[in-house]
């Protein structure tokens, strides 16, 4: 079973996200940030990933704490249900488009973080959500996942187009990377293992 529950507590936030990498797209999320719940629901429903989020944090301020340590904990649920990560494809890749709007996702789990986000909004907000926080999100979930993630918004002109198609290709592409190839036997490394480093 490929699965992970993870929980984060800090004075900031109080996080707890279940996740299943052979799901079926069901999504149970719950959050004080409405725009990012919708957005994880598309992950999940076009990753085939049964993902449950539970998740309060201090949104009387603002909503960077709460939507950095949700991609953090997400990062590290991807992580522990990987395990091993014996014989997934370790790569994905989608172009997705949303209306006007056209999102590329290229991913390696290969244990490496790094995140290149190239993404130019029409405006700062989204409704009332911070479309900076987009990359906040990404970099934590990268950077906890030990995803090499490169992302570029190529066409758009609706921001709720835009950043839907960003994470629809995300999920899309990390249903590619997840997905157990069975010619494949073992890590999909020469090293034999794929680290942090090297």
């Amino acid at each position: 079973m490929r699965t992970a529950a993870v929980e984060r507590a800090t004075k900031e936030t109080n996080i707890r996200v279940s996740l299943d990498l052979d799901g079926q797209g069901r999504h149970d999320i719950d959050s004080p940030v409405p725009f990012l719940n919708h957005m994880l629901a598309q992950v999940a429903a076009h990753g085939l990933l049964d993902l449950e989020v539970r998740a309060a944090g201090d949104t009387t301020i603002d909503d960077h704490h709460t939507v950095e340590d949700l991609g953090i904990v997400l990062g590290q649920a991807l992580r522990q249900a990987m395990g091993q990560a014996a014989g997934i494809n370790r790569y994905g890749a989608a172009l997705v488009p949303m209306d006007e709007a056209l999102a590329q996702v290229v991913l390696d789990l290969s244990g490496r973080p790094f995140l290149s986000y190239e993404a130019a909004f029409p405006s700062r907000r989204i409704g009332k959500f911070e479309v900076g926080l987009i990359e906040e999100f990404l970099r934590a979930f990268a950077v906890h996942g030990g995803i090499t993630l490169h992302i570029r918004l190529l066409a758009g002109r609706n921001g709720h187009h835009m950043a839907e198609a960003i994470f629809k290709a995300l999920g899309r592409a990390l249903y590619q990377a997840v997905t157990v190839d069975p010619r494949r036997h073992g890590v999909p490394s020469t090293k034999g293992t794929l680290a942090e480093k090297g």
